[in-house]
């Protein structure tokens, strides 16, 4: 055991007395200290008694560049050894103090030196505030989530811990002498190994060498070349290979994750108490811009809410962008044309499926299923086109969908329609413009994020969109510039850099807050997400781009396009929402201020409360036609039923009979006539004039004025649906068969029953003859103009051709007058006589002017002669009763009308019946329906609607609305940070 001791302090005095240690000279065994001697070789033969060691404190080594060790003599005395008086220690201290000083020195002088160097740096560098959205908020604000004071109280002491270490005093002195010993030896190959290591990373200009020393007995010094191409290479690699490790890292923590929060949601969902689940932050925030989108600012009330404005040029990808980031491939695609045709909003949110739903509508599209998906296209591309009004190409009308799905950042996008430089045919001519001012009046909002989109496989000079966000957003403060296609834009770009001058924005005449490259597919609208995304990772793990640096790798995949967007989006949200809910608070104390200065007394109705109310009166008034008396009925349906059809039964029915010859041929002649009529006429006739009857009355209680209660604001929407509630109904077809049955039956009845009926006969047939004759003689008298007492009264002349009629009249009537009995139609050579006998008074007068006249003055002189035949009738009943035998008085004509009397009061009784019990209900149904359709379209309401009144409630409505939404809100926010 000690000889293997006595071998291994050999071995440590051999490496003490190495060159490489600071020594040059070789030392043999009998050179060495004595105390060293002593101590490693007990057994060497220094002196024939065998002493104990003697410690001293002095140490031979030293790590002091080229410091020479000094010998010391030692004399001999009776218990171990002596110093010589020789003044070698005070030597020794007077350097270590120059050598103290010059260090001293040093240090301070490098200090300053690196200080001013470090400030020059420092100013150098750019300033990085604007860069710290890239770094997640909660990484800012971990000081407010953890309590780092109650952590360092958590924590064991010192004096705790230095109890669990063991104890060092305890362990052999003998071990103290060998640390001190060798601990400056380490130091400095500790240093040198650093340095070279260092030298070797860093490199120098031109070629590098660096110094490898061998742990063995190996001293010699070896170089190694290596260019600066190969050095950066293999760091290059080596970074992207750690890069991408960690990047696999995180991508399966985050699939972790998200399939854990599908589970708690799931959970949450189907949960044993069924509890409500509150709505989400995206949301409540999805829900006040819905309501934005729909709200009239006629009051100046601007909407400057955050949202993110997706924009580029037309087939430059945005869709495929947006897209990627809902993961899902839920728009119409198209090779070339225009697909977006209107605003798109798209609310994304954290769900436990992948579901998409619209906002006016409950089905919910799952978009793991490819039926689903293709059907969620199709149901956008019909709602695009319906948006779409006639003679346009685009719509501003904003579709809202809503996409939820586990792993989905929460943001709100708005899909806008390409830009384009030319419209093409089958395009509206504005339909340029009209593109302008849809992306424009977006970005102009302050507070919203400009997604642009760029091809990054076409010119750069072709860019239309660029100078548009440029104008918009000249600072770049809330923009964020994308580049698509960049696996096309490698193969194609003759130059890399080009690329690189765009990511660094120093290509495009626009600045943004970060640029970003990504790949959103082959052009293949079949492919799934999950392809496109390790497609997208495969080339961006072998480009060239990446590789030499041209981009940095959080400037890469969609995956981190979507979460900067989203914490842009948030940032924006939680800078600017507090204002803008302060502005709502102010338009809202305005137009409150407003309404109770204008409308002290009225309620606050918005246009479908003031719809509900118009809709409950109009019901009320349909119903009240059912409160009509049946006498009311009747009569007014007899009256108009009569003035409908008394021209036809006295010039085609009664004047033809009554110029027969005698009874037998009268009653012929109109029983003929009357049984044409009922077939072809009188039930058409009855029906339309029922009809028509039931549209006045409706119309009498629609606009009828209420009094003091009558509201104007609801004549446009009774106008209409009245209007429209006649147009859709039609009387029931069955109706005019029956009635034709009861009309004919009741005409065939000639039988009179009593006096009573006789007499209202005779006065029906006088009112309606002299109602005629009225006329008669109105028209006549325009024929011949004024008599003598009106022209002496009013000094008015006739003209010449009355002048002619007077002259025809007067020779018309000589003629009746010699013939009582004379016939309805003037014979030719009676037209010939007339026409001479005027000629000869120097009268010229045409054939038909004779014919004309005599018309009318027959027709005078027969309606006089019939009621006179009506007034000897009155006395005539008893002779009706006997058949008129044994008598000369024939009143065939009082039958004929107490017929037509009797048919009127029949009909009006059986339309009365059909109104009452079956018209007016449909009509009600009718109006039902129409106020139905009302309700439901919305512009509608608006047109009908309308007046400051109105407007006013309607946008006090809207902005309360928006305030109570934003608020609720933003105390969720506040909960959530």
């Amino acid at each position: 055991m000690w000889r293997t001791r006595a071998a291994a302090a050999c071995v440590i005095c051999r490496s003490l007395t190495n060159s490489s240690y600071g020594i040059k000279r070789k030392s043999s065994l009998q050179n060495l200290h004595l105390v060293s001697r002593s101590i490693h070789h007990p057994y060497y033969p220094s002196s024939k008694f065998q002493r104990a060691p003697l410690r001293i404190s002095i140490k031979l080594f030293s790590s002091l560049n080229r410091l020479p060790l000094c010998k010391t003599k030692l004399l001999n005395v009776k218990h171990g050894y002596q110093f010589h008086r020789n003044f070698w220690l005070a030597r020794l201290a007077s350097r270590l103090l120059k050598v103290r000083y010059l260090i001293l020195g040093s240090a301070v002088g490098g200090g300053y030196t690196a200080k001013k160097t470090y400030d020059q740096w420092k100013d150098m560098m750019p300033d990085l505030n604007e860069y710290k959205w890239i770094v997640p908020d909660f990484v800012w604000e971990l000081d407010e989530h953890i309590d780092f004071e109650k952590l360092i109280k958590a924590l064991p002491d010192a004096d705790d811990l230095a109890k669990l270490l063991p104890d060092f005093d305890k362990i052999g002195e003998s071990f103290t002498s060998l640390k001190g010993f060798f601990s400056p030896g380490y130091n400095l190959v500790s240093e040198v190994i650093g340095a070279s290591d260092l030298l070797l990373l860093l490199g120098s200009p031109g070629e590098t060498a660096f110094r490898a020393t061998d742990q063995g007995y190996d001293n010699d010094k070896q170089f190694k070349k290596v260019s600066d191409k190969e050095k950066i290479d293999q760091l290059q690699e080596e970074l992207l290979r750690t890069q991408l490790k960690y990047q696999r890292m995180l991508e399966r923590l985050e699939k972790e994750n998200k399939e854990l929060r599908k589970l708690v949601l799931q959970r949450d969902d189907k949960g044993i108490h069924q509890r409500k689940l509150k709505k989400s932050l995206i949301d409540m925030y999805s829900e006040v811009l819905d309501i934005l989108s729909d709200y009239d600012a006629s009051y100046n009330t601007q909407d400057h809410l955050p949202r993110v404005v997706v924009v580029g040029d037309q087939s430059a990808g945005k869709t495929s962008v947006l897209e990627m980031i809902a993961q899902a491939r839920i728009f119409p695609r198209g090779s070339g044309e225009m697909m977006t045709r209107s605003p798109v909003k798209v609310t994304l949110s954290e769900g436990p499926h992948h579901v998409a739903l619209f906002k006016d509508s409950s089905r919910e599209f799952d978009l793991t299923k490819e039926e689903d998906l293709a059907a969620l296209r199709n149901e956008i591309e019909i709602r695009m086109r319906n948006s779409v009004k006639e003679g346009c190409t685009v719509s501003t009308e904003t579709i809202s969908l809503s996409v939820k799905g586990p792993g989905l950042q929460r943001m709100v996008l708005v899909d806008l329609p390409g830009v384009i430089s030319t419209v093409t045919s089958g395009m509206a001519p504005d339909t340029k413009e009209t593109i302008f001012s849809i992306s424009k009046a977006y970005m102009q909002n302050p507070n919203a994020i400009i997604l642009c989109i760029q091809d990054g496989s076409v010119d750069a000079e072709r860019s239309i969109v660029t100078d548009l966000v440029s104008q918009m957003d000249p600072q770049g403060k809330r923009t964020i510039f994308v580049l698509t296609k960049v696996d096309l834009a490698e193969k194609n770009v003759a130059s890399p850099s080009r690329i690189q001058q765009i990511i660094e924005g120093k290509l495009f005449p626009m600045k943004a807050l970060g640029y970003f490259a990504v790949v959103t597919g082959k052009g293949n609208s079949s492919e799934s997400i999950e392809s496109i995304k390790e497609y997208e990772e495969e080339f961006f793990q072998n480009s060239k781009l990446l590789k030499t640096c041209m981009l940095k790798a959080h400037q890469v995949t969609t995956k981190n396009l979507s979460l900067a967007v989203s914490d842009c989006f948030w940032k924006m949200v939680r800078e600017s929402v507090e204002q803008q809910a302060d502005a709502f608070k102010a338009t809202r104390f305005n137009l409150e201020t407003e309404w109770k200065n204008n409308y002290p007394r009225l309620r606050e109705l918005d246009r479908n409360e003031l719809f509900e109310k118009a809709k409950n009166e109009i019901l009320d008034e349909v119903i009240s036609l059912t409160q009509v008396t049946p006498r009311h009925w009747e009569e007014i349906l007899q009256k108009t039923l009569w003035e409908r059809v008394s021209t036809h039964v006295i010039e085609n029915i009664y004047l033809p009979a009554a110029q027969t010859m005698n009874s037998g041929t009268f009653n012929t002649t109109v029983d003929i006539k009357l049984k044409q009529w009922t077939d072809k006429q009188l039930p058409n006739k009855a029906v339309e004039v029922a009809w028509e009857t039931l549209q006045e009355e409706f119309s009498r209680f629609m606009t009828e004025p209420k009094g003091k209660e009558h509201d104007d604001i609801f004549d446009k929407l009774k106008q209409a649906v009245k209007e429209e509630s006649i147009k859709r109904h039609k009387w029931n077809e069955r109706a005019e068969d029956s009635l034709r049955v009861i009309q004919h039956n009741a005409l065939e009845d000639r039988s009179i029953s009593d006096k009573q009926q006789w007499d209202a006969a005779i006065h029906f047939m006088e009112e309606t003859l002299q109602s005629r004759l009225k006329d008669t003689e109105s028209v006549i008298e325009d024929m011949v103009g004024p008599d003598w007492k009106k022209r002496w009264l009013y000094w008015i002349g006739r003209t010449k051709e009355q002048n002619i009629r007077n002259e025809t009249k007067n020779e018309l009537e000589k003629l009746i007058k010699c013939s009582e009995e004379h016939a309805a139609y003037l014979a030719n050579d009676e037209v010939t006589t007339v026409r001479k006998n005027l000629e000869a008074r120097g009268v010229t007068v045409d054939p038909c002017l004779i014919k004309d006249t005599w018309h009318q003055i027959y027709r005078r002189y027969f309606l006089k002669t019939a009621l006179n035949h009506c007034n000897l009738c009155r006395r005539g009943f008893y002779y009706y009763q006997r058949h008129f035998v044994d008598s000369e008085l024939e009143c065939n004509d009082i039958v004929l009308f107490w017929r037509i009397q009797r048919m009127l009061a029949i009909t009006a009784n059986t339309l009365r019946q059909q109104l009452t019990n079956t018209e007016v209900r449909r009509l009600e149904k009718n109006v039902k329906e129409v106020l139905e359709d009302f309700a439901e379209d919305n512009e509608k309401k608006v047109k009908l609607l309308t007046g400051k009144r109105v407007q006013l409630a309607e946008d006090l409505k809207k902005v309360r609305e928006i305030q109570e939404k934003l608020e609720a809100f933003i105390e969720a926010l506040h909960q959530e940070k």
